[in-house]
């Protein structure tokens, strides 16, 4: 029996685990309904780990202290979705414990996976029972319990993975939404699948990725639940790199202000987010205060929970990737072949085909509640294969993150302040590919006060403002910036756009429609614009835009 590890044989443990998991990840989705029915949690633990694969097997004999703290940095920096960030956070713990160590016998692999635990529910904002915390909890003091017996490593680990086992069994009881569902902790899975493998390879069996996933009886029952178990709409996760004596006190009371399901780990360098919330490009705003944004992943847990549903597979940012990798490779930096070029900001198809048809040559997927990086728009801009670059961040919000990028990049980069889409499509149209700097910045910049920007999206919550007293889920009609009205009726707030347009002898009017207003409730909005303002010319396009109902510009 294996009385104690080193450092390669944590890398093979280690290695061994993320196979574990990723064999067994769809399995795990099938059991995801908590803290919300997205059917992701498999994938996000697997893919969390698989980060540190890459660099342990890299690795020239490392230390046992030297290969924990490998397996953490790669775990907080990949960490996906809440049972990812979590997962990271036990194997943060873990290394602290194992600092300093050669080797570590069976009582100090238990007390580290305490230590570990104890992180974990340090950092979540409101632990709940029943789920991978709880079988990491009582797993880990069964495991301290039976080194007190015998401390060799294998026994323990085995001692450890029957307390998990038994914990696991007991969720469906703890947690009423698993009870309905009639399954056991998604989460609570993934981490025995994990020391599982951990286990076979102390025993010599590492366990080898396979193409397929295994199967299971016991999938979620979805068609049980609703989208009434979802709180909060958008999961988001994203990274930001530290300022210096960074304290997360505030920013952690702000977060749970606005969201649940708060997960926050971090390491001296950076600190990585999880929450559900329906305002995220607010969260990464103001994370902004506390460090440079890294990277950013948003996903509609309410779409995802009818794909699952229905019986299909749920959208993910996963897929992105995918199709990334599937495509062909584009250079990081394209060379000038031409004087000059373009990149907008928007979300939604639509939007996107609007902006390309008018010679827009790279998009940056964002915008309300979807704010981009720095980061995202320099990479967008050294793919331009332009010696000028003219960048349009259609979002106030936006502006800033887009003038950082100026100095980052080899092209020279001209930034139109441009606060909406219609602002946007309008500096297009002055847009000359042959003109000189000045004279299109000129042109760009002066026509933008020249339209009119209309809005109707809605409230995420209860609130008092510019005199408007909103209940939650009322529709509400934005006037540039400024709140114009609210209703519980859409098409009774287009109607009170359309009399105010009609006042200010508009011309050209254009209604971009978004991605949940049907066809024939966009013509309704169109009818009602082209009645009130009959001398105006009305375009109706599909935008495709999240967030906004209506985008109506008015020149």
């Amino acid at each position: 029996m294996r009385q104690t590890i080193d450092g390669a044989a944590f890398c093979r443990m280690a290695i061994s685990a993320a196979a574990s998991i990723e064999n067994y990840k769809q399995p795990i989705n099938d059991l995801n309904v908590f803290p919300v029915p997205d059917g992701d949690t498999g994938t996000n633990m697997s893919m969390t780990f698989q980060n540190a694969v890459t660099d342990l097997q890299r690795a020239n004999n490392p230390t046992l202290t030297k290969a924990c703290d490998m397996v953490a940095s790669a775990l907080l920096r990949g960490a996906r979705g809440n049972s990812g960030v979590i997962l990271s956070l036990l194997f943060r713990g873990f290394a602290k414990g194992m600092k300093e160590k050669t080797s570590a016998d069976g009582f100090d692999f238990a007390l580290a996976l305490s230590d570990g635990v104890e992180a974990a529910y340090k950092a979540v904002m409101k632990p709940a029972e029943g789920t991978i915390l709880t079988v990491s909890r009582v797993s880990a003091a069964a495991g301290v319990e039976a080194a007190a017996e015998d401390a060799a490593v294998e026994f323990v680990l085995e001692h450890i993975i029957e307390a998990a086992k038994k914990a696991l069994s007991e969720t469906t009881n703890q947690n009423p939404v698993l009870k309905k569902a009639g399954v056991v902790d998604a989460g609570g899975m993934g981490y025995l699948k994990i020391l599982e493998g951990m286990l076979a390879s102390l025993q010599g069996n590492d366990v080898e990725f396979l193409n397929t996933a295994g199967s299971t009886n016991d999938a979620a029952d979805f068609a049980n639940l609703t989208d009434e178990d979802i709180t909060f709409t958008f999961d988001t996760v994203f990274i930001v790199r530290k300022n210096e004596n960074t304290d997360l006190d505030a920013f952690r009371e702000y977060l749970n202000s606005i969201g649940d399901s708060l997960v926050i780990g971090e390491d001296d360098d950076v600190f990585k987010v999880h929450v559900h919330t329906d305002i995220p490009g607010e969260a990464l705003n103001e994370a902004q205060k506390h460090g440079v944004l890294e990277v950013a992943k948003i996903e509609n847990m309410r779409t995802q929970y009818e794909d699952m549903a229905a019986g299909r597979k749920p959208q993910s940012t996963d897929d992105l990737d995918m199709d990334e990798a599937a495509a062909p490779a584009e250079p990081d930096f394209a060379e000038a072949e031409k004087k000059s070029g373009v990149v907008a900001v928007c979300a939604g198809k639509g939007l996107a085909e609007v902006f390309q048809n008018l010679g827009v040559d790279r998009i940056v997927e964002g915008g309300q509640t979807m704010n981009p990086s720095t980061q995202d728009i320099l990479v967008e801009i050294n793919k331009v294969p332009a010696e000028i670059v003219y960048v349009l961040p259609n979002n106030k919000n936006i502006i800033m993150a887009a003038e950082q990028a100026i100095p980052l990049t080899e092209k020279k980069v001209v930034v139109i302040p441009t606060k909406t889409v219609p602002q946007g499509v309008t500096a297009m149209l002055s847009f000359d590919p042959e003109g000189e700097i000045d004279d299109n910045q000129a042109a760009m910049e002066s026509v933008l006060d020249t339209v009119a920007t209309m809005q109707i999206t809605y409230a995420a919550r209860d609130s008092d403002f510019d005199g408007f007293l909103i209940h939650e889920g009322d529709y509400m009609a934005l006037n540039g910036s400024a709140l114009f009205g609210t209703s519980t009726e859409m098409l009774e707030l287009v109607g009170q756009l359309a009399e105010h347009t009609a006042r200010a002898d508009r011309e050209f009017i254009t209604i971009y429609y978004g991605q949940d207003v049907a066809e024939e409730v966009a013509q309704k909005a169109q009818q009602i614009f082209s009645a009130a303002c009959p001398d105006a010319e009305v375009n109706l396009l599909f935008g495709g835009q999240p967030v906004y109902y209506f985008l109506i510009s008015a020149e």
